[in-house]
This record gives C-alpha cells, structure tokens and sequence, in this order.
C-alpha cells in the first residue's frame, strides 16, 4: 500500500463545512487503495488572532510563550479533523507535532527541524488509521513546544513524507497550483504543469506565497515530488519535481513579484575594507534578512551602498541605522518604503543571449523606472517603484508568452 502526506491550510479547513469536504477528499484517498497522514494547518485567521490576543495582554510577550499559544491553533484543528473522518466512517487519530515525533531547534517563532522519530505515526498507520498531525510545530530537546514560522506546516508536511518515505507529498490550498503569475495581477496566469525545485524556491522567494521556501529546501534534498493542488477543485496542480518532462520546458517559467519591500541607503560611505562587515553585522544579529546589495562606484573615496530588506523590519532596521552609519563613517542614511520587485524566473535563463535587453526594453516600454538590478542563473530581479509592479508583472508576462505554456 502507498503512503501520500497531504497538507491542508488555512483557508482549505476554515469552516466545520470545509473540514467535512476535507474528510470526504480523504475518504477519497483512502479508498483508492492509499494510506494517508495528513498535516494540517490553523483554521482561517486563528493565527493572527492568536497574535493579536496576546499582545492585548503584553506589548513584548516572550517568544516561548508565543509559541505555547500559536501551536494551539493547530492543535484544534487536528481533532476536529479526525472527528470529521470518524463522522465519514474513515478511522482516525490526531496528535500534535510533538506526539508526531518531530523534534525541533530552540529556536521559538523560526525553529527548523533537526529530526523526526515517527514511531507513533507508523504504530497508528499499521492499525488502519488516518493520521492527522497538527503542522507548524515540534518540540525542542527540554520538550518545550517551538513554532516553525509563517508556513510551517508545509515544511511539517514535506518532511514528514521524508521520514515516512511517502510516495509523494500533496499540498492542498486555495489555488489550482503554481502559477506563471499572480492571476489576481495578471488574469492570463496560467498553471504550471512542472517545475524544478530551484525554480520553485526562486518563486517562492521572490514573492509567490504558494509554497514555503523551506519545504522546497527539504523536497530537493530528499528528492521527494511535492504536489501543489486545490482543495475545492479537482485538477493536476503542479508537481514540483527535480527533472521534469521535457516538452514542459520553456526559457522562462514565471513572473513573481514582491512589495513587501524597502530599500536603504548609507551615504557617502567611505571606499575601505572591512565597511561591508560593519555594516550588515548587525543586521544579521537582529535577524533582519538582507537581500540585493548594490554599491556605487566610488570616485572621491567615498561611496553610497543601498540594500533591500523587508518593510516590515524597516521599523527594527532603521533603529540600528544610525549606529550602523557612525561605525562605518557614512554621512547618512535614506530609507524609501515605496518599492517593489519584479522577478523573471526559470532555468532556461542560463546563456541565453539578449534575456537582460528584453526584459529592460519591455519595462522601459511600458514606463517602468528600474532603481536596482539582481541576478543569478536562474532568475533576473529589478527594483521598481510600487506603483508599478502591476504593469511590470503584465508586461513581462506577455513579453515571455507566459499565457500559452
């Protein structure tokens, strides 16, 4: 018998209703021939008003608290899964991530998985039980409870399949699959059939928010297929793969974009060895992620250096800045909160001829003002006013013929 994980989020297990349409798509699965441990998410906004819940109650609450209260969210989904599949006649069990076996760093709100010791899910699976385990969570070796961060439980799910050796993993969401672009920006999007891992975890960094960067992480390492389909539609979604079939190929895959963005910019920084390390250290010491770095030309032994961070960290950012500036002798910093990105993704961008004057002529065409510029084998990334990003998206789409994949 076949083993599948299957992940359901937010949106998919949002009502008593939806639960009971995830049960029956279960039942599915199940009478068609294959065991299945399902990994499950909070229902609907819980999270967010888990949050909002306790900083009513504390302005600064300590993170291993948080993560006692985030994990609870899960931890009631699960059962009223399991009771849904028992109320389908599907035999049932819940446990939370710990009773899962998944054993997790210290590291409360953004911990990462270092094992999982499945006994007790191979023990109920050999009884003829669904599994559901609640996804987001595990527990640290002093068995306190840590949260993976916004898309856990993704990343609960593809590693899971691993330690299982599923067939495959299924992530079940609100959306028919991985898209050329967003289709709420971009209605001629279209799903994508296939795509590599390193394509997907482009995407996924640079904006689109189907698929948690660390679960594609763990699915290249294992080479475990990840499947990303509609929970309220049938249909073949995208299988997330590391080879894919041949004619599926195309020089660019995707358009993905990002505003949640801000830029920053040390004045007239002095042109010396060692000014980058004083400058990004504390950034990484507040965990405060840093991403496209562009330094300017120095011509009088000074020179201006601009970086991109999220703008919800602009607020921590900008509290280190004027420290960060006396250090390295800067005159000064400028933040600018009123940008986005715009990412031309795929493989096929490798020694290909003329990708970067295409892009900048498309932009330029359609008035797009281009502040940075990124790049790496496999994908091209511009900095664009926010404004911009839904004209940026629409023209790179059509430029590329996105919409016939």
């Amino acid at each position: 018998m076949t083993l599948v994980v299957q992940k359901y989020g937010g949106t998919s297990v949002a009502t008593p209703e939806r639960l009971q349409l995830v049960a029956q798509r279960i039942r599915d699965t199940v009478a068609g021939g294959s065991s299945a441990v399902v990994v499950v998410s909070a229902m609907g906004d819980t999270t967010d008003d888990l949050i909002r819940l306790a900083h009513s109650v504390s302005a600064d609450p300590p993170e291993r608290e948080m993560d006692a209260l985030l994990s609870t969210g899960e931890v009631i989904t699960a059962p009223l899964l399991a009771m849904a599949l028992a109320a389908a006649d599907v035999p049932a069990v819940s446990l939370t991530g710990p009773q899962a076996g998944i054993r997790t760093t210290r590291a409360h709100r953004s911990a990462r998985i270092t094992d999982i010791v499945p006994v007790r899910v191979i023990e109920e699976l050999e009884q003829g039980r669904v599994v559901v385990v609640a996804g987001f969570q595990g527990s640290t070796e002093n068995m306190d409870i840590a949260t993976l961060g916004r898309g856990g439980s993704d990343t609960s799910a593809v590693a899971l399949a691993v330690a299982l050796h599923a067939e495959h993993c299924e992530i079940l969401t609100d959306v028919a699959g991985v898209f050329t672009a967003d289709p709420r920006v971009e209605p001629s999007a279209r799903v994508i059939p296939e795509i590599t891992y390193e394509e997907m975890l482009e995407m996924a960094a640079a904006g689109a928010r189907v698929m948690h960067p660390r679960a594609v992480e763990i699915g290249e390492a294992y080479s475990m297929p990840i499947r990303v389909l509609s929970s309220f539609e049938d249909g073949p979604g995208t299988l997330i793969c590391r080879h894919p079939r041949m004619e599926q190929r195309q020089k660019v895959r995707g358009i993905a974009h990002e505003t949640d963005l801000a830029k920053v910019t040390l004045l007239r920084v002095p042109d010396r060895p060692g000014v980058a390390a004083s400058t990004f250290g504390p950034f990484g010491e507040a965990g405060i992620n840093v991403d496209i770095i562009v330094q300017n030309v120095s011509h009088d032994g000074t020179t201006d250096l601009s970086f991109t961070i999220g703008q919800s960290d602009l607020k921590r950012a900008t509290a280190l800045l004027e420290d960060v500036a006396r250090t390295v002798g800067a005159e000064g910093f400028a933040t600018d909160s009123d940008i986005a990105q715009v990412s031309v993704i795929g493989t096929g961008i490798r020694g290909t001829p003329g990708m970067f004057a295409k892009i900048f002529r498309t932009l330029a065409e359609s008035g797009v003002n281009i502040q940075m510029i990124s790049s790496s084998e496999i994908d091209i990334t511009c900095i664009i006013d926010r404004a911009s990003v839904r004209e940026a998206v629409r023209a790179l789409h059509h430029a590329f013929e996105l919409e016939k994949i």
